[in-house]
């Protein structure tokens, strides 16, 4: 499988996050952000795709005008995992992505984006 160049990702990344880093925050505070999907290994109870959407603010609060020349080597990784999780959600869960009690919709709102959004 080739590896996606970063102009890719990036440009991937600015279609697939939809939320603001703003949106994201207060979305991150609720419990349905916290209460869906898998719990990290290092015992603090914070889901990964919680600790994703942490990281995605972080990106977005340092860019917000999401200028692809203005991200730095340390983003690209974790956009391009944001970037693979939504595009692989999307594809498999095209019911669930609208029904806001789901948690494929929950989860993806964690990573980013909001599947009723345009």
């Amino acid at each position: 499988m080739m590896v996606k160049d970063n102009d890719t990702v990036i440009r991937e990344f600015s279609e697939l996050v939809n939320m603001t880093a703003d949106e994201l925050e207060e979305w991150l505070k609720t419990e349905a952000s916290t209460d869906s999907g898998w719990s990290k290994d290092d015992g603090s109870g914070e889901s990964v795709g919680h600790e994703s959407g942490r990281n995605i603010v972080e990106i977005l609060r340092k860019n917000p005008k999401r200028d692809p020349s203005k991200y730095d080597e340390d983003d690209i990784p974790h956009m391009r995992k944001v970037v693979s999780y939504c595009k692989r959600h999307l594809a498999q869960e095209e019911k669930a992505k609208q029904d806001t009690g789901s948690k494929s919709y929950k989860s993806l709102k964690n990573w980013g984006h909001d599947a009723l959004k345009e």
